[in-house]
């Protein structure tokens, strides 16, 4: 059953500190849930608490965070417990923490890898384990995971990244089979580039990044698909995305061709630049 009414819900948003977890806890608070806030970074989650509760100053619904690694299965489940201790009911749980890097694979060490891995996939992974009890008893919930559009496309210099948010995918897929009948729901968000600190790294600067999306656009969009009960929602306003996006459907060998060529030809105008 659709979650069409988020007054007096109770949200679990992992990664709550900034970017699109801050964004989507403002826009549930403004809607009257209850939000309980979980990032690893404690100083900038007790800021994060502060502005979801004066976005909406008339909002009826609490907020209250816990600081949360979510590669730690022990604190994650202690978050969940939090949330139903506190509010009686688990209702959405957005597992936005993430991370991401750029580079070459040949300097890309096994370290990055895992990490990478542990906090996108396995944090998710934490998550769904820590609320299905809950959301099991309840015979009702909502699980929202944040892959990429990397999750359906493969990127040159984001070997990593496209490996968890691919992970991320599959994962889902197969919850939504093993759930099918519970009531408990899943949407996977498969965003282009987004105006967030991750695109301003220094080793995404040969990936030509165009950030067409704001957080507070992920944000309403997430909701709306919520409401909607939508098991996919991807957003690409960038022409090039949407492009192999929609020859990906249809010919995977020949979109992967093609974004081999443009890297092929970037990584040529950028060597010609660098000459001169």
């Amino acid at each position: 059953m659709a979650l069409t009414n988020f007054a007096d819900t109770v949200a679990v948003i992992t990664g709550g500190a900034s970017g699109i977890g801050l964004a989507t806890a403002k826009a549930l608070h403004a809607k009257g849930a209850h939000v309980v806030l979980a990032d690893s970074n404690s100083r900038g989650l007790q800021q994060a608490e502060e502005q979801v509760r004066q976005s909406t100053t008339e909002a009826q619904g609490k907020v209250v965070s816990m600081t949360t690694d979510v590669t730690n299965e022990q604190q994650v489940q202690a978050l969940m417990q939090k949330a139903v201790e506190t509010f009686g009911r688990l209702d959405l749980v957005v597992a936005s923490a993430g991370i991401g890097r750029g580079g070459s694979i040949d300097e890309f060490t096994a370290f990055e890898m895992q990490t990478m891995m542990n906090i996108n996939f396995m944090g998710i992974y934490h998550c769904v384990r820590a609320a299905l009890p809950t959301m099991r008893q309840q015979q009702a919930g909502h699980f929202v995971f944040l892959s990429s559009v990397a999750g359906k496309l493969g990127v040159a210099f984001l070997t990593g990244y496209c490996a968890s948010k691919w992970a991320v995918r599959g994962f889902s897929s197969a919850l939504r089979v093993e759930l099918y009948g519970t009531g408990i729901d899943v949407t996977t968000v498969y965003p282009a580039w987004v105006e967030t600190p991750m695109v301003h790294q220094e080793k995404m600067e040969h990936l030509n990044v165009r950030a067409m999306l704001t957080a507070d656009q992920v944000a309403a969009e997430i909701l709306q698909a919520v409401r909607e009960n939508r098991r996919d929602l991807t957003l690409a306003p960038n022409p090039d995305i949407a492009l192999l996006l929609e020859i990906m459907k249809s010919d995977p060998d020949k979109a992967e061709q093609l974004a081999g060529e443009a890297f092929r030809r970037q990584m040529a105008q950028l060597s010609a630049q660098q000459s001169k």
